[in-house]
């Protein structure tokens, strides 16, 4: 199903000459290896990308897709479109995302792109954001203890992110460290997308309600569907 969604995401919106954002993820993965398939092919060309985490350029330098920093004269701050993964999908088009900790450049990609595009798999479709899957917040290192207070206060339960095969919390390639706030009762993601960045401290939160996108479903039997929440 996260293949296929990933596939259809590439095939539906990628074109030649586009700055391509990239997302992160095991479904994201997906989109980014279709779209090394077709530059291969010589079905796609002249593509400038731009990776939002180490995984995903590791996997561009792999399949020969040239990637530049967001910064670059290549790129210039812009995007025309990107393609990337979600953990949770409302029936509204509001997101959470960020399982993979890279949410802070996942949103600086879609916030700053023409064209956005989610692939997921039927599973993360949810009736309300934040009560089953919990919406990660990036933080200050030094604002951790006075960030989970404030969470605390806003309706969620506050849990420092632990790494695995590793002791101690997960770092971000940011240097900050995630805590994932699960939600008691179902909030505005849009409100809290906003009140959440206004605690001191707080980097990014992985609520994203402000950018519409095409939602890339894909079913168990096979199929996928589309769903455009353009807004």
């Amino acid at each position: 199903m996260k293949e296929a969604a990933g596939r259809a995401a590439v095939d539906a919106l990628a074109r030649s000459g586009m700055k391509l954002g990239l997302g992160t993820g095991s479904t994201a993965i997906f989109a980014v290896r279709r779209v090394g398939e077709l530059m291969a092919q010589g079905a796609l060309r002249d593509i400038s990308a731009f990776a939002t985490s180490l995984q995903t350029e590791m996997e561009c330098e792999k399949l020969g897709i040239p990637f530049f920093p967001l910064n670059s004269g290549r790129l210039s701050g812009s995007l025309d479109l990107t393609i990337d993964g979600a953990d949770e999908v409302d029936a509204l088009g509001r997101l959470v995302k960020g399982g993979g900790g890279a949410l802070l450049v996942e949103k600086l990609a879609a916030y700053n792109s023409g064209a956005y595009a989610i692939a997921v798999d039927e599973s993360k479709l949810v009736q309300a954001l934040g009560l089953r899957f919990p919406v990660p917040v990036e933080v200050a290192p030094c604002a951790r203890l006075a960030v989970a207070r404030a969470i605390e206060g806003l309706g969620a339960r506050a849990v420092l992110r632990e790494a695995l095969r590793k002791a101690g919390p997960v770092i971000t390639e940011n240097g900050n460290l995630i805590l994932d706030a699960l939600f008691d009762a179902p909030a505005d993601p849009a409100a809290m997308e906003a009140a959440l960045n206004l605690i001191p401290g707080v980097m990014e939160n992985g609520f994203f309600a402000r950018k519409p996108a095409t939602v890339f479903v894909g079913r168990s039997n096979g199929a996928v569907d589309t769903l455009d929440f353009l807004r």
